[in-house]
């Protein structure tokens, strides 16, 4: 091991050795930390198609559809778990999006979906009827959440016991939905050396485009749901590094939600990168989520760190520490209330001067506003968002 890496490695024993106690909730962790039964099928350049064994589903065996990727050569490489989110699949191009950059990595189907379509064998669908309904403690389960995590630690026990595969560096990126699993996962997995959630986060209940669902809900129905599967009852006991990426305007995981979930990460072990209305896709081509991985499994430099905002008088300020000078500073900010999806943001520029970034305070309150930096290849890093009333 280079130098380097024998720093990554030892930070997150660090990490571990500080970490809060887990819950791991329904998931029997240990179990799942097997290899799972695969059948792998022919390779097609960068990435080959294989099934694996999921959970049991109405009392009968499951299978689950991936994609794996590998780079050429005998490794051992790094590699990555990737979680698909609503109305997604197994992406075969972000298998091979990880593997050009020299990962191994492993993109499942979370909706009991095979390349052609619904499996005779697969697990539950996807639909907002089935994450939803009613349950009890004998069919808990039989819940796309409890299947979808479970899919996903079988793929990091499966990933991480190839011989091309360094076990001691996986992580696990999500998009949407994929990040509400990954918030979880990342909670209840303590192999994962690092974890990207975009856009998804916790406390559905509470704020999330799902709230009227939850309002349909009997209380007692609502705290069963919550209490199993919300990602605010897991996200305390992540130890690894975390990013959290969102949009200020995102339609299902609003900035209120979002910033109480990562409050709950040790401040020590998270970043944040909010970017102005951001779309909501199955994107995976962030500069962010390349290079936070990167500086944690291959050794790579790191995303700029920023201090908390702190407001003094007409100003704010923060204080960033960066491998290279960013590019530019900026505060952004919206004196709107209601919906946090339909507030407007407006940006101004920052002065960046002996490590502080400074920005004049709008004189409107209320006020909401964070500040950010961004490098010269567009990669850009957070403060998180503060609410000022007087």
């Amino acid at each position: 091991m280079n130098l380097r890496l024998f720093f990554v490695a030892a930070l997150a024993l660090a990490h571990v050795a500080s970490a809060a106690p887990r819950f791991t909730g329904l998931w029997d962790v240990a179990a799942l930390k097997a290899v799972p039964k695969a059948e792998f099928g022919e390779r097609t350049n960068l990435v080959q198609s294989l099934y694996y064994e999921g959970e049991l589903y109405n009392g009968k065996p499951t299978r689950v559809f991936a994609y794996y990727g590998r780079p050429e050569g005998t490794g051992p490489f790094p590699a990555m778990v990737l979680v698909h989110g609503g109305g997604g699949k197994a992406f075969s191009a972000w298998a091979e999006h990880w593997a050009k950059r020299g990962y191994c990595a492993i993109a499942m189907d979370l909706a009991g979906n095979g390349p052609a379509g619904r499996l005779p064998d697969g697990g539950p669908d996807q639909g907002d009827g089935t994450k939803f309904r009613e349950f009890t403690a004998t069919d808990a389960k039989d819940m796309w959440t409890y299947h979808a995590v479970a899919a996903v630690l079988r793929a990091h026990s499966l990933i991480a016991a190839r011989s091309e595969v360094d076990k001691n560096r996986v992580g696990v990126t999500g998009i949407s939905w994929g990040g509400y699993l990954t918030c979880i996962v990342a909670g209840i997995d303590d192999r994962l050396k690092v974890a990207v959630p975009v856009y998804g986060c916790g406390f559905l209940h509470e704020n999330s485009v799902w709230l009227p669902t939850f309002q349909k809900m009997t209380e007692a129905r609502r705290e069963q749901w919550v209490s199993h599967f919300d990602p605010s009852r897991f996200l305390a006991g992540v130890s690894c590094p975390i990013l959290f990426l969102n949009g200020s305007n995102d339609f299902a995981y609003p900035m209120d939600s979002y910033k109480k979930c990562y409050e709950l990460v040790a401040e020590r072990l998270r970043k944040v990168s909010v970017k102005i209305k951001l779309p909501h896709g199955h994107i995976w081509t962030f500069g962010e989520v390349d290079q936070f991985v990167d500086s944690h499994l291959k050794g790579g430099p790191p995303l700029a760190a920023l201090e908390p905002m702190r407001v003094a008088g007409e100003n704010v300020t923060t204080k960033v520490t960066a491998a290279e000078p960013p590019a530019k500073a900026e505060f952004h900010f919206t004196t709107d209330s209601g919906a946090w999806q339909k507030r407007n943001w407006q940006t101004v520029p920052a002065q960046l001067a002996a490590g502080l970034i400074t920005a004049k305070l709008p004189p409107e309150r209320p006020l909401v506003g964070y500040l950010s930096v961004t490098d010269s290849h567009g990669v850009a890093v957070s403060t998180q968002h503060e609410i000022l009333s007087k």
